[in-house]
């Protein structure tokens, strides 16, 4: 496992915004693609954002518009910034990496989460 660490959730009002970071550590020669997910109470965990390691960006439609990932391959970490957060953004948001380990290809890794929370 290569341990990814999430930083930035808290409780905000609507139309506020957050800056959600993840970094990963470890051991590994490459990190590929990262990813963003959420999971609300009682419901499965939805794609929010991906990055490749090339750049190439894909949104769920929930948030295009309003949400954007970036990503910083020195430092291994990857960005969400949300803008204009709504009620419905309420969630657990989960980092997701695909990384080369030494003798394992390409296996993906997930992080603990963090509380994201809008307020009405």
């Amino acid at each position: 496992q290569v341990p990814l660490v999430e930083s930035g959730g808290g409780l905000v009002q609507a139309g506020e915004s957050l800056r959600l970071s993840c970094a990963a550590s470890g051991r590994f020669f490459s990190i590929g693609t990262m990813a963003w997910y959420r999971q609300a109470p009682g419901q499965q965990r939805d794609l929010v954002a991906r990055i490749t390691n090339g750049g190439s960006i894909a949104y769920g439609d929930p948030v295009k518009g309003r949400f954007t990932i970036s990503r910083d391959n020195a430092k291994n970490t990857v960005y969400l910034q949300m803008n204009s957060l709504k009620p419905e953004d309420t969630a657990i948001y989960y980092c997701n990496a695909e990384c080369w380990l030494v003798g394992k290809p390409w296996t993906d890794h997930w992080g603990q989460g963090t509380q994201v929370t809008v307020s009405s």
